[in-house]
């Protein structure tokens, strides 16, 4: 992941597969990601959205789930981490989403990171969806697990 750039937001399911056990290679793959933003490599954002999925995924959608108490610590070290930048959406970044599903023929809750990140000014986004957000104007989609 060294060298991707800066103001890069990370979706749920690159955090999320770090603390997978049942997939090794992704597993691995999304430990280097954290590792380069907790040293400072890289610059990390998320949104509140995103730390919501990722106790859900982390607690429902895993052949072995974690225990809550687990996921919750490792949401707490996100958000307590300066190493992670937070950003959060409002009732217009809702609008402008719910907009965009309509004009984009896109999915809500992908398209309320995209706009959340465009409000703040992001364009790049580091997910394994890349067939959602690539239907989304002005994103750049980077899969990390793509074979090159």
């Amino acid at each position: 992941m060294n060298g991707i750039g800066h103001n890069i937001f990370y979706d749920t399911s690159v955090l999320a597969y770090a603390f997978d056990i049942s997939e090794h290679e992704k597993s691995n793959v999304s430990i280097e990601i954290i590792k380069s933003v907790s040293r400072g490599i890289e610059v990390g954002i998320i949104s509140n959205q995103v730390l919501a999925e990722l106790f859900f995924v982390l607690t429902s959608k895993f052949e072995h789930p974690l225990s809550a108490e687990v996921a919750s610590e490792i949401i707490n070290d996100f958000v307590n981490s300066e190493k992670w930048r937070k950003i959060e959406y409002t009732s217009e970044t809702v609008k402008r989403a719910a907009f965009t599903c309509r004009t984009s023929k896109t999915e809500f809750w992908d398209t309320l990171i995209a706009e959340t990140m465009k409000e703040h000014g992001i364009s790049k986004i580091i997910t394994e969806n890349v067939k959602d957000f690539d239907k989304i104007p002005g994103l750049e989609v980077i899969n990390p697990f793509a074979k090159k």
